[in-house]
């Protein structure tokens, strides 16, 4: 950042509002106004403003709250009385661990455009109660349909380990995070925030069921407590993870073009590769003698290719927002300077790193939000997605980017 000594920047900040600002509500950018662009001739940062909400989606967000809330209590209410508070307690605690992974796993992904919490909050929670209530609920009648079949101890735990898991389990996650398509789309830019919202769901169902897991070994004696919390906190904790990915990638790639339609098609086709991934790694342990030779020559080369196609969509967020700031900066609306740091990690970081040093981090923070924000807006009107209010979001974000600059004006150290 530079900051020219024959310039002065006013006392009060600008009216930099969508019709002041000259904002196009067509594709085509407009140059932006003239005290914007005497301030984009170096680099600056950010501040909020308020943005509207719509009373229809508070209220869906309130009810979808309560019910996935009631459902957690359930599941609960059915945990204490099989496992003992003891069971859920100890269980609870040790399930922490393989959740703390998650999330920071969930973290690294998400770190670059993250994802409102409210939303992330209700992914965790549709999985941890929604998603596991189904499958209780499918399990308690699947079982008496097996004990008519005669299937026989070593048939019936086949099937409901094979077939019958990665199908409900899958289809329940799943379903969270298509409701999540339809209530955030104006978050749902890609493939990369529909693997986020998927990794919570499916983190928040591996946590119940890990407490089950564990609570179940301490109820029988705890003879294998240490092997099981190994195998399914240590070595596994992205099993879950990796298996709702496809519905959540797919989703997210459906998400790009306009048409819900397109992310009930897609749910359909993510689910596929879900559900045999799922059946696999279940099904595998029927018919192996060495789990762990098993694990390091399947599952570990699964988890680095798994890791190395997220980090391909990052990059490719990357780009996005280097390419539709770069349009902005065309007419004026940023730096040059202002683009490079915004679409480099290592640049965001040494902002952050000067801003905190200024006193003025949350500033640096919102404005980087901020414009992260405005290129997915931009990247949604070219992409047809106005119906979803893009062209009002960007006209709010134009003007919260600008003010953040006017904000920050006199504080750009000399490059």
């Amino acid at each position: 950042m530079t900051d020219p000594s024959d310039t002065t920047p006013s006392s009060a900040a600008p009216d930099y509002s969508a019709t002041g600002a000259g904002v196009s509500s067509a594709p085509a950018l407009h140059s932006a106004p003239s005290d914007v662009r005497l301030e984009t001739q170096t680099a600056q940062a950010g501040m909020p403003t308020t943005r509207r909400t719509s009373a229809g989606l508070v209220v869906a967000s309130v009810i979808g709250f309560i019910l996935v809330a009631l459902s957690l209590l359930f599941v609960l209410a059915y945990l204490f009385v099989g496992l003992g508070a003891a069971g859920v307690i100890i269980g609870g605690v040790l399930a922490l661990v393989p959740l703390g992974i998650v999330f920071w796993g969930i973290r690294w992904i998400d770190r670059w455009e993250p994802e409102p919490r409210g939303a992330l909050v209700f992914a965790f929670l549709w999985g941890a109660g929604v998603s596991v209530l189904i499958a209780l609920i499918v399990d308690a009648e699947i079982q008496n349909v097996i004990a008519a079949a005669g299937l026989g101890e070593f048939g019936a735990e086949f099937f409901g380990a094979a077939i019958q898991a990665p199908i409900v389990e899958e289809f329940g996650k799943g379903l969270g995070v298509l409701l999540l398509f339809f209530a955030v789309r104006r978050h749902f830019d890609g493939p990369v925030d529909g693997i986020v919202y998927s990794a919570w769901v499916a983190g928040g169902f591996a946590f119940t069921e890990n407490i089950l897991y564990f609570g179940s070994q301490l109820a029988a004696g705890g003879a294998s407590t240490v092997e099981v919390f190994f195998i399914r906190g240590l070595m596994s904790p992205f099993a879950h993870v990796m298996f709702t990915a496809f519905i959540g990638a797919a989703i997210g790639f459906a998400a790009q073009r306009p048409g819900w339609w397109r992310g009930v098609v897609a749910f359909g086709i993510g689910l596929i590769p879900a559900i045999l991934l799922h059946a696999f790694w279940n099904g595998a342990l029927f018919f192996i003698s060495d789990f762990y030779g098993y694990y390091v020559l399947v599952q570990v080369p699964l988890f680095v290719i798994a890791v190395w196609l997220v980090s391909l969509l990052r990059r490719q967020e990357q780009r996005i927002i280097r390419e539709r700031l770069g349009e902005y900066a065309a007419v004026g609306w940023f730096h040059e300077q202002e683009v490079a740091m915004l679409s480099s990690p290592t640049g965001r970081r040494d902002a952050k790193r000067w801003a905190k040093t200024h006193g003025v981090a949350p500033v640096m923070r919102d404005f980087i939000r901020d414009a992260t924000s405005l290129a997915y807006a931009r990247q949604r009107i070219l992409g047809d997605r106005d119906s979803i209010g893009s062209q009002a979001d960007e006209a709010v974000l134009l003007r919260r980017v600008a003010a953040s600059r006017h904000t920050l004006r006199g504080l750009a150290p000399t490059a």
